[in-house]
Order: structure tokens, then C-alpha cells, then sequence
């Protein structure tokens, strides 16, 4: 047995990140990461503990000492606070204006990555989010990045009944200073903005098999 494989699915926001992972994990038998899922936990967190957002000391800092926990749950990979899933809290439109903030704490990276890694506990991964190529598992040889125009991208914000700023959201995801939001080296490209769901997760499922049979 050779080391668990992490297939990483980085990219824009609303590019079908999550919804692509979900259907390629399912499909390989692997386990299901959403990376965004972590950051919006620690931002809920924040909020329910009263942290100013602004202050980057003290976010890193409640960051370092929350307890957390990463558990199996049928094949997604959770983080549990104080024992607890917060799911419906950090879907929360309070909860999402949040979490930009959060994410740019470099701190809370460093803490984010570290915590991350260590999902390979728990065998072949699809891990979704906006740095996994480029920082969490640079090393990984299955790199996709997911992207669409922004009026594609605007609509399927819409259809979920999210209304976001993309443009900006884009702008600050690239431009912080803190594993900001690129292209890893040697990541597949896929522009889904024509493209259903099934069709871009097979487009990756089979590139990733033949990878596979060709590296044995």
C-alpha cells in the first residue's frame, strides 16, 4: 500500500467545487474534505464567543485554542467544535460575511494547514477549497482548478438563493497575503461555465484513473 492519494480541487467561488468533490468522492470511494467548511467554523466560533473580526491577534488566538476534533462521518471528513458539527450554523449568511476575515488571519492558515494535513488519517481524499494545490498538498500529483465566468458563477449564487459579490470576493481571495487564491503548478484547468456537474466530475474522474493505470 502506498500513501493515501488527495485528489485537490481548488477555485473561484461558485465554480462547483463542492458539488464536484462530493460526486467524484462517491464515486472513487474516497473520503470528502470541504476545507471551507473549517474556515466557516472558526468564524461561527468567533461570533459566538465574541471576538472582534478586525483583530487578528485575538482570532489567531481563539484559533489556537478551540477544541477540535476531525471525525469520519459516512465519508465526509467534519471538524467538530466542543464535540459539536455546528452544519446549519455556518451556512448562515452572519456566519458567511465572517469568514473572509477569518481566512486571511495568517495565523489561522498556519493553523488550517497543519490541521488539514492531517485528514490523510483517514485514507484517500477529494479536498476542495482555494489553496490546497498550492499549500495544503503541494505534493499531490491530482491538482484541479475550477473555474467559470462571473455571470455563470453570479447565477448559481442566485439559484441557491445567495447573494454575494463575486467580483469582490474573488479580488480579496487573490490578494491576501496569506495563501491567496492561484493556480497550483501543474493543475488541470477546467472552465465549467457550459458544463454540468456530471460532466465536469467525470471529466476529472477519468483523468485521475488514467493517472492511475499509468502509474500503476
Amino acid at each position: 500500500m502506498g500513501d493515501p492519494i488527495v485528489i485537490a480541487l481548488d477555485g473561484t467561488s461558485a465554480s462547483g467545487k463542492s458539488t464536484n468533490a462530493k460526486l467524484i468522492a462517491k464515486a472513487l470511494g474516497y473520503a470528502y474534505v470541504d476545507t471551507g467548511a473549517m474556515y466557516r467554523s472558526l468564524a461561527w466560533h468567533c461570533l459566538e464567543k465574541g471576538v472582534d473580526l478586525d483583530n487578528d491577534k485575538a482570532v489567531a488566538s481563539l484559533c489556537r485554542r478551540w477544541k477540535t476534533e476531525l471525525r469520519d462521518d459516512d465519508g465526509h471528513i467534519r471538524l467538530y467544535v466542543n464535540g459539536y458539527f455546528p452544519e446549519k450554523e455556518i451556512r448562515t449568511a452572519e456566519t458567511s460575511a465572517a469568514v473572509p476575515a477569518v481566512a486571511a488571519v495568517r495565523g489561522v492558515r498556519k493553523w488550517m494547514k497543519a490541521k488539514q494535513r492531517e485528514c490523510i488519517q483517514f485514507g484517500n481524499l477529494v479536498m476542495e477549497g482555494r489553496d490546497i494545490g498550492t499549500n495544503i498538498f503541494p505534493e499531490t500529483d491530482f491538482k484541479f482548478y475550477l473555474d467559470a465566468s462571473l455571470d455563470e458563477r453570479a447565477k448559481r449564487r442566485a439559484s441557491d438563493g445567495v447573494d454575494e459579490n463575486l467580483a469582490e470576493r474573488d479580488k480579496r481571495d487573490s490578494q491576501r497575503a496569506a495563501a491567496p487564491l492561484m493556480i497550483a503548478l501543474g493543475a488541470r484547468v477546467i472552465d465549467n461555465s457550459k458544463m454540468t456537474a456530471q460532466e465536469t466530475s467525470a471529466l476529472i474522474i477519468d483523468a485521475v484513473r488514467e493517472r492511475l493505470e499509468a502509474t500503476g
